[in-house]
């Protein structure tokens, strides 16, 4: 697993050599977000019928208390045949997965993942693992970051984000906005963790497009009430080239 992982790593380094550094430029917005911006982005794929899981919740849960990065919980459905249909997957957080194995790891799809920044993934209960990944990619982004902020303006949600780093190889890039609940307590009955309460943290609602960013600077604004289907407690946006590739911007709006 650590093999796989720095091989990702290495390729990760090697897109990004030619960047340039730069500093963040101020967007001159007014924000309701941190004016930091994340180290690195924790994606979790998790599901309530791994045994393996619950470890990994509690540990993302820690995670997503860190003011520093963008951590995030994504249910999958493959593993409802074991006798319990998880009640927060999604089949398009399963798709998200499966398109990171076909980049990362050989089309190898399990739980629990984590996904570091879209470029490195390691055992989602190592957290050893993971905050060297996070250290890893807080090296790897330094010169390459854009800087991403979220407001809550007048029932809106409003997204700024910034250009690309003056010198750096502009890339296209997918605004994906994710709707968020802070916490979810789940009863489970059937399956390997039958007779268990787990509570989830930052747990995707719904993820989708929101625009492409082209290396010039735009503002994306939406209705609060187009999200109020998934009773949205938080939102984040990552700033991701491909399908399944480099998160080189991020944001998350802690109460919204």
């Amino acid at each position: 697993m650590r093999f796989v992982a720095q091989m990702a790593l290495a390729m990760a380094l090697s897109g990004l050599a030619s960047l340039a550094q730069a500093n963040d430029p101020e967007t001159g917005s007014s924000v309701q977000a941190p004016t930091h911006q994340p180290k690195a982005v924790v994606e979790l794929f998790t599901s309530q019928g791994c045994s393996a899981c619950p470890a990994a919740d509690a540990l993302l849960g820690r995670l997503a208390g860190r003011d520093d990065l963008v951590a995030i919980s994504l249910a999958v459905d493959y593993w409802d045949y074991l006798g319990w249909k998880d009640t927060l997957a999604k089949p398009k957080f399963s798709e998200r997965q499966k398109a990171y194995a076909k980049v990362l790891g050989g089309g190898m799809t399990y739980t629990p993942q984590a996904v570091v920044n879209g470029v490195v993934h390691v055992n989602g209960s190592d957290e050893h693992k993971i905050e060297w990944a996070i250290e890893k990619m807080a090296q790897a982004f330094a010169a390459s970051r854009v800087p991403v902020h979220l407001s809550a303006v007048d029932g809106k949600l409003v997204v700024d984000i910034g250009p690309a780093p003056q010198g750096a190889i502009t890339k296209e890039a997918t605004v994906w906005l994710a709707v968020i609940a802070k916490s979810v307590d789940v009863a489970i009955t059937r399956g390997e963790n039958r007779g268990k309460t787990i509570t989830y943290f930052n747990v995707v609602r719904d993820l989708m497009p929101i625009g492409t960013w082209n290396g010039k600077p735009m503002t994306v604004q939406l209705q609060r009430h187009s999200l109020a289907a998934e009773s949205p407690e938080r939102c984040a946006v990552l700033l991701q080239q491909g399908r399944a590739g480099p998160i080189v911007g991020a944001g998350l709006l802690a109460s919204f």
